[in-house]
């Protein structure tokens, strides 16, 4: 069968997506060329602009416009209280909940050996500093209740120790192999409330 070499990179950069294999990849591109073709160039615009304008807030490390992210320069946020977690997926659930006042940390990713992703690969320097160069009395951590999260929790709270501030996790409502991003409201609303130390 003949095939297009522009067909074929769609897909091969489709694949790139998170949970989209080759016939997922295949599915989509094809829709795309055939059915939505206004749609694949708002996609490929939205995506060129993202690329264009989207940066790391110089504090927090989220996704923003700016040298420093609406939370970060809020004069409303609790900049004694520090919540690290692993994406700005994550971030964006917490805020969603609205139970959660302070500023953030995000490590753009999770420990995970068997992927070859070590301390060096997060953003855990960038932390260091933020910690030892600020007056924060509490740091929340908040990475995903999986393996990998666990791991990046422990070794965020062997790193923050020097410092003596008071380290917190999650309360363990949130439920074991659980993603903040796809959580329930309530749930980790109360996971925040519940919060416990981490020793």
């Amino acid at each position: 069968m003949a095939t297009s070499s522009a067909i074929e990179a769609l897909k091969d950069a489709l694949k790139a997506l998170p949970g989209v294999g080759p016939k997922n990849a295949q599915r989509m591109a094809f829709h795309l060329m055939e059915r939505d073709r206004e749609g694949a160039k708002d996609i490929a615009d939205a995506l060129n602009y993202a690329l264009e304008k989207v940066t790391s807030c110089q504090r927090c490390n989220t996704f923003c416009e700016a040298d420093v992210c609406d939370i970060c320069s809020s004069n409303k946020r609790d900049k004694q209280l520090l919540c690290v977690v692993e994406t700005p997926a994550d971030l964006q659930a917490i805020e969603q909940v609205g139970a959660y006042q302070g500023l953030y940390f995000v490590l753009m990713g999770k420990l995970s050996p068997l992927e070859g992703i070590g301390p060096e690969k997060l953003a855990f320097k960038r932390l260091n500093t933020l910690v030892a160069e600020n007056d924060i009395r509490e740091v929340v951590i908040a990475t995903n209740i999986t393996a990998e999260g666990e791991t990046t929790a422990d070794y965020t709270q062997q790193l923050l120790k020097p410092y003596g501030v008071t380290v917190t996790r999650l309360a363990r409502g949130v439920p074991v192999g659980g993603e903040l991003e796809y959580m329930d409201q309530r749930t980790l609303a109360a996971a925040f409330k519940d919060r416990r130390s981490a020793d």
